[in-house]
């Protein structure tokens, strides 16, 4: 039941940012919050907020499910490669005047003893491996493993959450389900065990997955790693969960626009 006299928060979410202020907001009568995901994985965390699941219909459904339930503010915590969702986002509120605030954790950068080769696309990523065969650890998530198969000769250690289908994987591929955070010790056990050459990942940021990047730099293995993607600006980005809570605990009475969103 909504919350009366509670501003309507609307939290794309899919990420630890989103899960981890949905932890910051449960419980906070102020704020009538809701967390959508995706689904685009099978068996997502239990979350102490209501919680719905699917696409909208692209940004014309979100603006159409924005005004019907009344959202005062969107949260897009989803992840740094998720483009689609955040034009989506940034197109609905532009066409309801409900204002944006954008989780942009931030980048990770390459420290002293990193080999990086940082390249624009997963494409390119692939054919950065060369032509001799490579044992490859290969962290993109499931949805784009197929351009593997551009590069059979390699062999490819895939991580996800979600088994990628059968019909998508190279023809040299050993599939690892598991879910982050992880741990250096056990990331560098990892590379070892399944003698990983080179580490192949997005620059996703934060902290639940970037200890392969120490485990790499420990072990003196070369990274490739995928740019980040452009994002379209919000009205107000800020860098984790606690900074969106913050900025929601002063601005949750009131006017948002008399605020200067």
């Amino acid at each position: 039941m909504e919350q009366q006299n509670a501003m309507k928060v609307l939290i794309l979410g899919g990420t630890s940012e989103a899960a981890a202020l949905a932890r910051l907001l449960a419980g906070e009568h102020r704020l009538d919050a809701l967390l959508s995901l995706a689904g685009a994985t099978k068996a997502p965390a239990a979350q102490p907020l209501p919680t719905r699941i699917g696409g909208f219909g692209g940004s014309a459904g979100l603006a159409r499910f924005l005004r019907e339930e009344r959202f005062a503010l969107v949260v897009d915590a989803t992840h740094p490669f998720a483009t689609t969702m955040s034009a989506n986002a940034r197109a609905a509120c532009n066409q309801t005047g409900v204002p944006l605030i954008a989780i942009r954790r931030l980048a990770w950068t390459p420290q002293p003893g990193d080999a990086w080769q940082q390249v624009a696309n997963l494409e390119a990523a692939i054919a950065a491996l060369g032509e001799a065969p490579r044992r490859v650890f290969l962290t993109t998530g499931r949805k784009e493993v197929a351009i593997a198969r551009h590069a059979p000769q390699h062999h490819y250690l895939i991580r996800s959450v979600d088994p990628p289908p059968p019909e998508t994987l190279p023809p040299r591929a050993t599939v690892l389900l598991s879910r982050g955070p992880f741990e250096v010790d056990a990331e560098r056990a990892l590379l070892r065990e399944h003698q990983i050459e080179v580490v192949v990942t997005k620059n996703a940021g934060g902290e639940a997955t970037r200890a392969k990047l120490d485990a790499a730099r420990a072990l003196g293995l070369p990274v490739i790693m995928v740019e980040r993607p452009p994002k379209p600006r919000a009205d107000v980005e800020v860098a984790s969960a606690a900074e969106a809570y913050a900025w929601l605990a002063a601005h949750v009475t009131g006017s948002l626009t008399e605020r200067g969103v």
